[in-house]
């Protein structure tokens, strides 16, 4: 199997405005296509915006509290629903651009069951616009439990492609065991991991998940400035006398061989499309001579794992 090359979107969306943000992907997607890449990734969130404002804005689980609940309202006008427009018209832009779609967004049911929530969810689309895996983060990382609902494992999939299996995981996934080993059970060979910002630990996490499953990891953040986020929320930080750092997201895209080591060192503070070539997946193979954690290095007669897949809405 040839090199696979990679466009990784480290670029700010344009924040609670799915309007805009799509039209800004629609002309990353067109830039980064005259480069050739095989797949191309926005990070978590970065279709409606990911609430980084829940780090650093005071009175953020303050019940009932106007600002608060006027900002998730608007995530959630901003959020991207399957089957709408804005989906259509990405799956159409990565059919035209012959390039595979790995994205992170807000996603919302407008009508009918499980609607009222946001999930934090992953798109894949391929070259042809077909969707072919959809996973909703099963479990909201602490404050995000303000912002999001839980998701389910009908997503824990990889999806077979001519650039090998590909898997995704949201943010802090990667730190749930059994989600890992799901995904190790599906035998990836390029596995992408979406966070916020990738900082120390989120590196360490994507190193670990790399080395254990065997896979190349692409380890995708982006950017944000503080000035950026909704007005209510600045003068709430104003109110206290402090002063937000002028990224609020600071990017760390690398990526990682499935040896452990980087094939592209954190990036931090750059925004734009970054773009790696992949060596052979025969790379991977190679590696699980040492370490198969769903073959011989697994002892399937001593632990029981299953898992619900079943998406009820």
């Amino acid at each position: 199997m040839n090199s696979t090359k990679i466009a990784i979107v480290q670029e700010s969306s344009i924040f609670l405005n799915i309007e805009k943000s799509v039209q800004k992907a629609l002309k990353i997607i067109k830039e980064a296509a005259d480069n050739k890449p095989d797949i191309v990734v926005f990070g978590e969130s970065w279709f409606g915006g990911y609430p980084s404002w829940l780090d650093y804005i005071p009175n953020a689980g303050r019940w009932n509290y106007p600002p608060i609940k006027d900002v998730w309202a608007d995530t959630f006008e901003n959020a991207m629903e399957i089957g709408g427009k804005e989906i259509e018209t990405l799956s159409e832009a990565a059919k035209k651009a012959g390039v595979f779609l790995v994205l992170g967004f807000n996603e919302v049911i407008r009508k009918g069951r499980g609607n009222g929530t946001i999930y934090n969810a992953i798109l894949m689309i391929d070259s042809k616009g077909k969707i072919r895996n959809h996973h909703r983060k099963l479990m909201p990382t602490y404050t995000e439990k303000l912002v999001y609902g839980l998701g389910d494992a009908n997503g824990l999939n990889a999806v077979e492609t001519s650039h090998g299996r590909i898997g995704a995981l949201v943010c802090w996934e990667h730190w749930m065991p059994l989600t890992r080993q799901a995904m190790h059970d599906e035998a990836e060979d390029i596995h992408f991991a979406l966070w916020p910002t990738v900082h120390e630990m989120h590196q360490i996490a994507s190193r670990q998940y790399a080395f254990e499953g065997r896979c190349f990891v692409i380890s995708v953040g982006q950017m944000l400035a503080s000035a950026s986020l909704p007005k209510a929320l600045i003068d709430e930080v104003k109110k206290t006398g402090d002063k937000l750092p002028e990224f609020v997201l600071n990017g760390g895209s690398c990526v990682v061989g499935p040896d452990g080591s980087y094939l592209m060192e954190p990036q931090f503070d750059i925004g734009g499309i970054l773009y790696v070539d992949l060596p052979s997946m025969k790379t991977n193979i190679s590696e699980r001579m040492n370490l198969a954690t769903s073959g011989h290095y697994q002892r399937w007669d001593v632990f029981d794992f299953k898992i619900n897949k079943e998406r009820e809405y």
